[in-house]
């Protein structure tokens, strides 16, 4: 069994990595994965999908936008207190259209296989 720990933002190590993002990596066992992103002012990330791993995202700060769907044309726009679900293998990207950083944190749950598969678009663009 794995001890109780604290994870201060120093201890957070580099996350997967995403065009146009930075992760950084609090959490990672064999089911879970827990972190805080953030991305700039006007940034939009890579295409990208979690693999067999739903997410959960918590905004504190800024605001994003997350395109997915069909070419993905459709969109989702969040904002601080907001939590955003995206299922397993769902194709997406984070923008951030707002005047300031936007700052989050994540909670990814499954297993097996990469929980950040980069793509080159979306199904349908």
């Amino acid at each position: 069994m794995e001890p109780l720990r604290l994870i201060r933002p120093e201890d957070r190590g580099p996350g997967q990595d995403t065009a146009g993002m930075v992760r950084e990596e609090a959490v990672a066992t064999e089911g879970l994965w827990g972190g805080f992103v953030t991305t700039e002012v006007g940034m939009v990330s890579g295409w990208h999908h979690h693999g067999e791993f739903e997410s959960a995202i918590y905004v504190l700060r800024g605001g994003m936008r997350l395109e997915f769907g069909p070419g993905g044309k459709q969109t989702l726009d969040a904002a601080p207190g907001d939590f955003v679900f995206v299922p397993r293998r769902t194709v997406h990207r984070e923008g951030n259209p707002t005047g300031e950083l936007c700052e989050f944190v994540v909670f990814r749950a499954g297993r097996g296989g990469e929980a950040v598969v980069n793509v080159d678009e979306p199904e349908g663009a």
